[in-house]
C-alpha cells in the first residue's frame, strides 16, 4: 500500500512539472499499473486528469482514477474467467457495433446531405394546423423590468413611468437607462418565461402571490436595489404556446420528421438497387 501511495504521488508531481527523479522512480515506459494482460499507461491517467486542481487534490484525484481502474480490470478478469454465457455475450456486442455503426453513418448522410433550414412560411403553417397542441408547460408574459440602484436619481417618476403605456414614459426611462439603471428589459412585444425572469428579484423578498401570474405590477427592495415588474400580457401553462414561443420546437418537429423520411428513402432506395443487383437472395421452400 505504501508503494502504491509513492506511485500515485509521484505521478502527481510528474504531472504538476515538478522535477521528481532523486525521489521516485516513475516507468520509463509510461506504464504505470498492470492486471491481467491490461496495463495502464501516463498517458492515460493524464488524460483523465481534471484540471486546475491542487496538488492535494490532484493525489487524490489520480489515486480515485487509478483504483477504478484496477478495479473494473480485475472484475473484468474474474467475470471473463467465470461468465457461463459467453455466446450471448460475444452476440451483444455484435448487435450494439452493428447498431452504432449504422447509427454513425445515418448521422453522417443527414449532416451532409439534409439542410436544416426550413422555410418561415412552412413553420407558420404548421403553427397553425396544430397551434391546439403545442400547449405551455410554463407561465408566459410581456411587458417591462427594472433593477434600479436604490441612489438613483427620479426613483419618484420611475414609479409612475414603468407602469405607463405611454411611449412618452418609456423615452423617460431610456433616457435613464444608460447611467441609472443596472437592468432595463422592455419586452412589451415579445413572450418571455416568467419564472427565468422572477430570478432578477431577491427570493426573500418574493411572496406567493407575486409567483401567481396575473397582470399586475411588483415592486421590491433589498439594501442596493429596487425591482420593478409591469406585467402587460401573460398565458399559463396548459394555453396555446404563441407562434414566436412555438417556433423552436416546430423547427426541431420538422427537422425530426425530414430526418425519418430522409431515412426511410435511403432504404427503401438501398434495398431496390440491392434487389435490382441481384445482391438479396430469397429461398423459397
Amino acid at each position: 500500500m505504501k508503494k502504491y501511495s509513492y506511485v500515485i504521488i509521484s505521478i502527481v508531481i510528474t504531472l504538476l512539472t515538478v522535477s521528481c527523479k532523486n525521489k521516485f522512480d516513475i516507468n520509463k515506459t509510461g506504464a504505470l499499473v498492470k492486471v491481467g494482460n491490461k496495463i495502464l499507461y501516463r498517458n492515460t491517467l493524464e488524460e483523465n486528469m481534471p484540471t486546475g486542481l491542487s496538488s492535494d487534490d490532484s493525489i487524490i484525484a489520480a489515486e480515485h482514477f487509478m483504483r477504478s481502474w484496477i478495479n473494473e480490470n480485475l472484475l473484468y478478469e474474474i467475470a471473463a474467467k467465470n461468465i457461463n454465457d459467453k455466446e450471448n455475450i460475444d452476440l451483444l456486442v455484435e448487435n450494439y457495433k452493428k447498431s452504432l455503426l449504422i447509427y454513425q453513418y445515418e448521422e453522417q448522410l443527414i449532416n451532409e446531405r439534409l439542410t436544416k433550414e426550413i422555410d418561415e412560411q412552412v413553420l407558420y403553417d404548421y403553427y397553425n394546423q396544430n397551434k391546439d397542441k403545442l400547449k405551455l408547460d410554463k407561465p408566459l408574459i410581456k411587458g417591462l423590468f427594472l433593477k434600479v440602484p436604490v441612489n438613483a436619481p427620479q426613483l419618484s417618476e420611475i414609479r409612475i413611468w414603468y407602469k405607463s403605456k405611454t411611449s412618452g414614459a418609456r423615452e423617460n426611462l431610456e433616457k435613464l437607462q444608460l447611467n441609472n439603471m443596472t437592468i432595463y428589459n422592455y419586452f412589451v412585444d415579445k413572450w418571455v418565461d416568467f419564472n427565468e425572469l422572477m430570478e432578477n428579484f431577491p427570493k426573500e423578498q418574493l411572496t406567493k402571490e407575486d409567483l401567481t401570474v396575473q397582470t399586475k405590477t411588483i415592486e421590491k427592495q433589498d439594501a442596493s436595489f429596487f425591482y420593478f415588474l409591469n406585467i402587460t400580457d401573460f398565458l399559463l401553462p396548459g394555453d396555446n404556446a404563441p407562434y414566436e414561443y412555438a417556433k423552436t420546437t416546430i423547427h426541431e418537429i420538422l427537422i425530426n420528421q425530414r430526418k425519418i423520411d430522409f431515412l426511410k428513402k435511403t432504404e427503401d432506395d438501398l434495398y431496390q438497387r440491392a434487389v435490382n443487383k441481384g445482391e438479396i437472395q430469397f429461398y423459397n421452400e
